[in-house]
């Protein structure tokens, strides 16, 4: 069984969660989130904190148990705070703009790359090569951040492209004579 799921979620201030037969609700300031539960984890609301537990010991079900704790989790933060990922531009001539929900990437190709944003999420551009996303829903953002970067990854010899502000990219040693 998971570690994770022994411990229950606090609810914090202004977040309320209905639990309906298959699936739970969480509604916050920032918006609402759903998620399907499983038949093999029982989930409970008491005193302001949800709690997990097992209806059988199976694999699948000591599995969901600590994945279904871990996306409620999430659910509740993203209702609440939000969530953030921030992707930097590094070379010559990488400029990024927004014009409404389409994101316009300048990347050194022959053409301008237009991404346009998913609803739930959105997008600042404070300077031309830094960009933020933010949603309520972690794996949106995840994934909107990893398609952006996906169009020009971090090359290893000079560290040009898009990464996370966080990554780390080890560059290889030059070609010697």
């Amino acid at each position: 069984m998971s570690r994770i799921a022994k411990y229950p979620i606090e609810i914090p201030e202004g977040v309320q969660v209905k639990i309906e037969q298959e699936q739970i609700i969480v509604t916050g300031k920032l918006g609402n989130l759903t998620q399907f539960l499983v038949d093999d984890v029982k989930v409970d609301l008491i005193d302001n904190k949800i709690s997990f537990s097992l209806v059988n010991s199976s694999d699948h079900s000591k599995a969901m148990i600590g994945t279904l704790r871990a996306l409620i989790s999430n659910m509740v933060v993203g209702v609440s705070k939000g969530f953030e990922r921030k992707l930097l531009l590094i070379g010559v001539g990488f400029r990024a703009s927004i014009q409404s929900n389409v994101i316009k990437l300048q990347l050194g190709f022959s053409h301008d790359v237009l991404y346009s944003l998913p609803e739930g999420i959105s997008a600042q551009i404070p300077v031309p090569t830094e960009i933020i996303i933010k949603g309520i829903d972690k794996q949106a953002v995840g994934q909107v951040a990893a398609k952006i970067r996906s169009y020009r990854p971090p090359e290893p010899y000079k560290g040009k492209g898009v990464r996370y502000v966080d990554e780390k990219v080890v560059l290889k040693e030059a070609k010697k004579k």
